[in-house]
């Protein structure tokens, strides 16, 4: 019992000293990590849901490209609510099976080449390309 209240204390007491250390690192090194200029005001800052929709649909580039997705070329024209179950999935296993890097290039891809996603796979777009905003920009903080 001692020797477990030892532990404990010496525990308490390291994880005192290192978050007094990270609190007193922050301090000093707040404003390094910051871009020299400000983004623009009307510029997507990517933290809000309308910007993550606004900024897949901007694409950056015209040229179509194909990620082995050439199956969904028969859905262009069609509406967001018009899809079947299945026809839903076909979407939903492009997207799950695509590597996250290549996420934000298939959407804009897809809006170039005329589909319109069905809205439950274009929300779950939505929120993958939010948590992988999410996660780069934890990552350099």
């Amino acid at each position: 019992m001692k020797v477990s209240l030892i532990i404990l204390a010496v525990l308490l007491v390291t994880g005192a000293v290192l978050w007094l250390h990270e609190k007193r690192w922050r301090r000093l090194h707040a404003g390094e990590n910051e871009p020299e200029e400000e983004a623009p005001a009307e510029q997507c800052c990517g933290m809000h849901i309308t910007c993550e929709k606004d900024s897949l649909l901007a694409g950056v580039s015209k040229e179509i490209e194909y990620y082995d997705d050439e199956e969904l070329d028969r859905f262009a024209g069609r509406g967001a609510d018009s899809y079947a179950d299945d026809e839903i999935e076909q979407f939903r296993d492009v997207l799950l099976t695509m590597r996250p890097d290549d996420i934000a290039g298939w959407a804009r891809s897809v809006q170039l080449r005329g589909i319109t996603l069905p809205q439950p796979v274009r929300d779950e777009l939505i929120m993958i390309v939010a948590e992988a905003r999410a996660a780069r920009t934890a990552q350099h903080v």
